[in-house]
């Protein structure tokens, strides 16, 4: 699995605005529906109010590009814009947790 976090960041509430917009509008649940999809949601970092993280989540990198080439590109760069954001971006490829760690973790 490849996770990516995406940091939009805008002024005016506008990273806020543009994740509402994703989610009223149906682009986000049309990208949790793409093949390959795992994970598609956003959130709101406490310490950094003009920010907006989105966490991503792809079976494969395959996946990933046909996401690039899909038609929702467009919209999601047209709502870039719109909103004038700002993007940081990290990529992960997960493993399998480690016993040791499964101490720490509360199911």
């Amino acid at each position: 699995m490849i996770i990516v976090h995406l940091y939009y960041t805008g002024e005016n509430g506008n990273a806020r605005k543009f994740a509402e917009e994703m989610e009223k509008s149906g682009t986000a649940g049309k990208i949790r529906a793409e093949k390959g999809n795992i994970r598609y949601e956003y959130f709101f970092p406490m310490k950094e109010p003009e920010t907006v993280l989105l966490i991503d989540a792809w079976e494969s990198q395959e996946a990933i590009d046909a996401h690039h080439a899909s038609s929702m590109m467009k919209t999601i760069t047209d709502l870039r814009e719109k909103y004038d954001l700002h993007m940081k971006a990290e990529r992960f490829v997960s493993e399998d947790m480690p016993s040791t760690d499964k101490g720490f973790i509360r199911q």
